[in-house]
């Protein structure tokens, strides 16, 4: 008798991802790992491991010409913005307060209540008085020095500070000499402003004399000659004599800065450093402790060759670091302490380290306590670490630089961390980082790990910043935009009005054995549940994107304070949604799959998604 065995049916087996971590644009569809997306634009992390759509914008205020920058200035419990819009300042509620700015990006810090604002050509104050706003150049209040004291009628003295760069005006104190007429300043060459003096009478005042009327100036030399001699002084070894003059100053080198950072001895954040002078590229000055109007001309440094611009700055710890874009060798950070030496700061180099220089002045920001900057190779951080001179800068956008890095206008991308994120703005795009996300990567052994990452489309930001615990931007056309704060919010979904297409995709899938054709029976979602959501389940087969199904009701639940009549339910379910498509895709060696939406006021949130499937034969096309 013949017995005849009946082949047992295909095995069906079944994929899970419970966790999402980012996007992976460094590798083919093929080898990004199933829990990243080889492509998902405007998705962003929700809670750790899902993801959801990106909220939308809206417009806040339009503003004559393009957003160069919003800086804000605190006090006495309050916060006020200024807008720098094309050529002029504006305050918050778009009344102008100065004209006559720069054209281009620009910076700004508060110090001592005050607002010191830098932007290639000019450097200005503001600060609010009797409730409204003052702004004028800082050479119109900067500090007067007192250069020289303890000095002779013809000369010597003892070096008290140095000449001001934002001042013309300086005075040296004389210890007066009977009978002496002629006192001898240690610079010539001044300018028309008249010159003052002072002189100690017996009874411990001071008697101011007139130019003209008690003594006359030799403008090139320097001498000021009295009719009468002051005398000596009528306490002994004390100075006499004082007198404030003003020298012709060139163009100021603070004043041609573009950017800077608060820094002191110790790692204190009690001085103005600045750079980004285009005649002296590779230079920075630094201020007076608590004072950004007193600028020493004898306080700069030149960091490395001219062939290589100074370009940003970060804190590691106490040291200063300042980027170059190219420099000797490699050479492109410069680290420097501060420190007191016989009682007046200094700021030493340190140490240099070797690495890709900065491309963009605006691109500085601080992730999870950590320095980020944009380089031609990705962002990178420099680490704790790297001040030992144990590594220099470890790479952290592994997984967005192929795309980041075809940008064109990378010298353009400016960057602002809000929350656990570091947004990085080029041309129409925002490129982000996710400080609560890290990944140890072997494609990348020179860095210990790599932050998860995200883009999102048509956002068109010039300049980035946080005003009251939102995300804002400013654009070309003048237009301040801010991210909506509420993700449970339907209306957070548009952007100004127009709706938002986000999608994650998965990444080929091609089973357990690559080789072999397979069925897709189904394909499972758990979806974060709103009042107005859905998704458009796409597949890629064959070369070409089809539509499978979409669904618009199963994860809708009814919420008064959001009713939309077009998208009504009177479920009260608000839990994660979970439901199968079956659909057959048979003889295909791997399909993608593609989760979208692009409806306005809709958000889109991902948990989990499961594929079923069977393999059978060899696939042979």
């Amino acid at each position: 008798m013949a017995y005849f065995s009946v082949p047992a049916g295909t095995a069906r087996s079944r994929t899970t991802i419970s966790e999402f971590k980012g996007v992976d644009l460094h590798n083919a569809p093929a080898n990004v790992s199933l829990n990243r997306s080889p492509d998902a634009p405007n998705m962003i992390r929700d809670v750790p491991g899902k993801v959801r759509k990106r909220c939308g914008y809206h417009l806040v205020r339009r503003f004559p010409g393009r957003i160069n920058g919003c800086f804000s200035l605190w006090g006495q419990g309050e916060s006020f913005a200024v807008i720098h819009g094309g050529t002029a300042l504006y305050s918050e509620d778009g009344v102008k307060i100065y004209e006559g700015a720069a054209d281009t990006r620009s910076y700004a810090v508060q110090l001592n209540k005050k607002l010191y604002f830098l932007d290639g050509e000019h450097y200005l104050v503001l600060y609010r008085q009797n409730g409204g706003w003052v702004c004028r150049p800082v050479r119109e209040e900067a500090y007067v020095p007192t250069v020289l004291i303890s000095r002779d009628p013809t000369g010597g003295g003892v070096s008290l500070e140095p000449f001001n760069l934002l001042q013309p005006r300086w005075e040296e104190d004389f210890l007066g000499q009977s009978g002496v007429t002629a006192y001898q300043l240690s610079a010539g060459n001044l300018d028309d402003t008249p010159v003052e003096v002072e002189v100690l009478q017996t009874s411990g005042s001071w008697e101011k004399w007139k130019e003209g009327e008690k003594f006359s100036v030799n403008r090139t030399s320097g001498v000021v000659n009295f009719i009468t001699a002051p005398g000596a002084s009528p306490v002994s070894g004390r100075d006499n004599v004082k007198i404030r003059a003003s020298r012709k100053l060139s163009a100021c080198p603070i004043e041609g800065c573009r950017f800077g950072v608060l820094y002191g001895v110790g790692g204190a954040s009690d001085r103005l450093f600045v750079s980004g002078n285009d005649a002296w590229p590779n230079r920075d000055w630094y201020s007076q402790q608590n004072d950004p109007s007193f600028f020493g001309d004898i306080w700069f440094s030149s960091l490395g060759q001219e062939s290589g611009r100074i370009m940003g700055y970060s804190v590691i710890s106490s040291s200063l670091a300042a980027h170059k874009d190219r420099g000797e060798d490699g050479r492109n950070i410069f680290l420097r302490r501060g420190e007191l030496a016989n009682g007046s700061a200094s700021f030493p180099v340190t140490g240099v380290l070797q690495g890709q220089g900065a491309v963009s002045t605006a691109a500085f920001a601080y992730l999870s306590g950590e320095p980020l900057f944009l380089t031609r190779l990705g962002i990178y951080a420099v680490t704790p670490a790297d001040v030992t001179g144990e590594r220099y800068a470890q790479n952290r956008s592994f997984y967005l630089n192929k795309a980041l890095l075809a940008e064109p206008e990378l010298e353009n991308a400016c960057a602002a961390v809000y929350r656990d994120f570091y947004f990085l703005a080029v041309g129409e795009r925002i490129y982000i980082l996710d400080g609560l996300s890290k990944s140890y990567e072997k494609d990348a052994p020179y860095s210990t790990y790599q932050y998860e990452g995200y883009y999102w489309l048509n956002i068109g930001a010039r300049v980035l910043w946080e005003q009251d615990g939102a995300l804002r931007f400013g654009r070309k056309d003048g237009k301040v935009m801010e991210f909506y704060r509420d993700p449970e919010e339907i209306s957070s979904y548009q952007d100004d009005g127009e709706p938002i297409t986000a999608y994650w995709e998965l990444p080929d899938f091609s089973g357990k054995n690559f080789f072999r054709k397979k069925t897709f029976r189904k394909l499972s979602l758990q979806l974060a549940s709103s009042p107005a959501t859905g998704v458009k389940i796409m597949a890629h087969v064959s070369g070409r994107w089809e539509t499978l199904h979409q669904e618009q009701l199963r994860a809708r639940y009814w919420d008064y304070g959001q009713l939309d009549y077009g998208k009504l339910t009177y479920d009260n379910d608000a839990s994660p949604r979970t439901f199968t498509l079956k659909k057959r895709l048979r003889g295909y060696d791997k399909v993608r799959f593609r989760l979208l939406n692009d409806q306005r006021k809709e958000p889109f949130g991902l948990y989990q998604v499961s594929v079923e499937f069977s393999e059978t034969s060899d696939y042979r096309k």
